[in-house]
């Protein structure tokens, strides 16, 4: 499947460590301001770039982590918030020193799971110490590589240091139904034209779903959710698998037969992105949920907020429903901070992630799932309030044994 979301390689160290000069090299172009005035860059910036002999990534060149002051600490905070959404690091040291900032960092490295390369920069003017290398080296379980900007005779070291560091996952996706279809399947795609979808065009999950089937040789259908009574009559067709919009779960649930499997692009993304495991553990606690509590639905983009929004308006309203309690609704856009501290929130619901990486989503939910918040998905939320939870879980479950089927 193609892959729509670059890998996100974030670049830090102290001030005037030489990290902008060493993005201007490692992609060939003055894309980063350079200046020997400490703390030039003051926020995380994030470009889209072609790394020389690897390919398109998207780089973010981040404030001194050793910054002062009031403002220099919002900085340093800012940078630190970036870990949460990159699949490499890379960390820049000078003159062999690696103190408290450095171990600070790598600490939220490991807390991410984030793997992360060491380069020791400016080697023309101070030379990595071997000593000091093997410190460091036994310390992390990882090489340090002596580089310098103005003079890169190291180039090659740190481009292959690059490809054997990011995981795969950063730039190479499973398939989203590669394990329930087989070859000449045909898989039937039920997409609303409704005013939240976009003009002449599907959206994504559809877009990627299609190209999917098409890459696993199997036939693709697509109707509107209206036609698709009228189109099972007339041809006889049975497909092998259905796969709706989660907005209208209910009625693909009275139109594709028992027999067909059935789910929604939402699940599926919940499964290819999302802490699944942890989804299925958290949808149920839907049930628990009591007057006066906050949920908080969390959008992985901004877009057009129609009067008919699935998060801001018909989740909230079909929750309300089903649950008969009077809740409090939030809803956080992109990557934003959260109003709240995430122990203020009973429930945590995730879209499905789209338009960003798999490791942003996974790292998005962490804080819930270390305060013992549950977690969900806004398909299987959908799915679970509207009584066909079972259902659209049970292609990606049945062979598993869960207290809740």
């Amino acid at each position: 499947m193609a892959r729509e979301i670059k890998p996100h390689i974030g670049i830090y160290g102290r001030r005037n460590n030489g990290k902008s000069s060493f993005i201007n090299c490692i992609t060939g172009q003055h894309t980063a301001i350079v200046s020997d005035v400490a703390g030039t860059t003051t926020d995380p910036v994030k470009k889209s770039y072609e790394i020389t002999s690897f390919g398109p990534v998207i780089l973010i060149d981040t404030a001194g982590i050793d910054d002062v002051g009031g403002l220099g600490k919002q900085r340093i905070d800012k940078t630190v918030d970036t870990v949460k959404q990159i699949d490499l690091a890379i960390l820049i040291i000078i003159n062999n020193t690696f103190g408290f900032f450095e171990y600070q960092l790598v600490e939220e490295f490991k807390r991410y799971e984030t793997p992360f390369i060491i380069i020791h920069n400016k080697a023309d003017i101070c030379g990595l110490d071997l000593s000091f290398k093997i410190k460091i080296e036994a310390e992390f379980k990882t090489n340090i590589i002596e580089f310098s900007a103005l003079k890169p005779v190291n180039f090659e070291d740190v481009i292959r240091a690059i490809k054997q560091t990011i995981p795969e996952s950063a730039y190479k996706q499973p398939s989203l139904v590669g394990d329930l279809i087989n070859y000449g399947d045909i898989v039937l795609l039920i997409t609303p034209i409704d005013l939240e979808a976009p003009a002449g065009r599907l959206i994504l999950p559809q877009v990627q779903t299609i190209r999917d089937v098409l890459d696993n040789d199997a036939v693709v259908i697509i109707l509107k959710e209206r036609e698709v009574d009228a189109f099972l009559k007339k041809t006889n067709i049975k497909p092998n698998l259905a796969i709706t919009d989660s907005s209208i779960f209910l009625k693909a649930d009275a139109s594709i037969p028992k027999e067909i499997p059935l789910t929604g692009f939402s699940v599926i993304l919940a499964r290819l992105k999302g802490n699944f495991e942890k989804y299925l553990e958290g949808t149920p606690r839907i049930d628990d949920l009591k007057d006066g509590n906050n949920v908080l639905l969390l959008e992985s983009c901004t877009h057009h907020v129609s009067c008919e929004d699935i998060g801001r308006t018909k989740i909230p309203r079909w929750i309300s429903n089903y649950t008969g309690k009077k809740l409090n609704f939030e809803v956080v856009s992109g990557l934003d901070n959260l109003p709240k501290k995430i122990i203020d929130y009973s429930l945590v619901i995730q879209c499905g992630g789209c338009m960003i990486t798999e490791k942003q989503l996974k790292n998005r939910l962490i804080p819930a799932i270390e305060a013992g918040v549950p977690v969900t998905n806004y398909g299987m939320t959908i799915a679970f309030v509207q009584g066909i939870y079972n259902r659209a879980i049970e292609p990606f479950v049945k062979n598993k044994e869960m207290n809740y089927l």
